[in-house]
């Protein structure tokens, strides 16, 4: 362990807006700890290891740098990864606990994340972000948008965010239909929707958003056969794992004209490539994984992040 004389060596990964300092108050570890914030990205396990190799507790925000068994048993000196949001798949908990490396994670809400899908269906539909760089390039109105009102909204998964995408769309008129492998007629009974087949979500949809958590089960769930399955005018929105969605097959349903339009918040590489094809995809409205990069729900990591290494230095120092 690190002589204590010495202050505690913090890193901070991925802040790409460079705000961790400024939306917490980390003048309480001035006197225990160093802090380092990197604002860029490294993908390369080796880098990482390299950049690391000095600091004592890593703080990651969500699933950007994975803290694998491969780069934890290269870090000497990592005593305690402090992770954003309640849970965090890429980090190795058994590789940690084998090291004696602690794990602590922060609060959360899913509040930004429902805003953005409807955020990317009301963009989508309209034709926002075409519009408006017709209207910046001097032009006018260019294309005819799609209703909400009276069209169906198929929902992949009721949990916290779908529950909440479902009672939305119930305001702005829309029927609602939902799908998951668990799922019972009476929980989406309660949610406000109807429960359907996975093949009846979607060839009935007009918009189909997706509000799973990857897993074994969920991994390429929609690929070529759901897509042949929507309605040329339907869009589907993804705001919760990339993987859930088969790139390639999206992209050849966007391609052809299967469907209308798509709005994809989460990818299979992040950052995604400058090279990915969903870069110049017409009708595809692409975000940069963003769903939860909001103002207050930042702060909420920082500062939960700045409480937990307090909590864990006053407990490694008898407090």
């Amino acid at each position: 362990m690190s002589n204590r004389a010495e202050p505690i060596r913090i890193a901070v990964l991925d802040d790409y807006q460079n705000v961790a300092l400024s939306l917490a108050d980390w003048s309480g570890l001035d006197k225990r700890a160093a802090v380092t914030v990197f604002n860029d990205h490294m993908a390369d396990p080796d880098a990482v290891v390299a950049r690391l190799q000095s600091f004592d507790i890593v703080c990651v925000m969500r699933e950007r740098t994975p803290m694998s068994r491969a780069i934890i048993e290269r870090l000497p000196r990592l005593r305690l990864i402090a992770s954003t949001a309640l849970r965090n798949a890429s980090i190795d908990l058994e590789a940690a606990a084998e090291r004696g490396v602690e794990v602590m994670h922060t609060g959360y809400s899913s509040s930004p994340t429902i805003e953005l899908t409807w955020a990317l269906i009301l963009a989508s539909a309209r034709y926002l972000v075409a519009e408006n760089a017709s209207l910046s390039a001097g032009g006018w109105q260019r294309f005819v948008g799609d209703d909400l009102a009276g069209r169906t909204l198929g929902v992949l998964g009721l949990g916290n965010v779908g529950g909440a995408v479902t009672r939305i769309g119930k305001a702005f008129g829309m029927e609602v239909i939902a799908w998951s492998q668990n799922l019972t007629a009476d929980r989406a009974a309660e949610a406000g929707a109807v429960l359907v087949t996975k093949e009846e979500l979607f060839r009935q949809a007009d918009i189909v958003t997706i509000h799973l958590v990857l897993s074994g089960r969920t991994r390429g769930l929609v690929g070529a056969e759901e897509l042949a399955l929507m309605k040329p005018t339907a869009r589907l929105v993804n705001t919760s794992r990339g993987p859930i969605v088969v790139e390639a097959d999206l992209l050849a349903a966007l391609r052809n004209g299967k469907i209308a339009g798509a709005g994809i918040d989460v990818f299979d590489q992040e950052p995604l490539p400058p090279d990915h094809p969903f870069r110049s995809q017409a009708n595809l409205l692409a975000t940069p994984h963003i769903g939860y990069v909001s103002r207050g729900l930042y702060a909420r990591f920082y500062q939960d992040t700045v409480d937990n290494i307090r909590q864990w230095l006053d407990a490694r120092d008898g407090r």
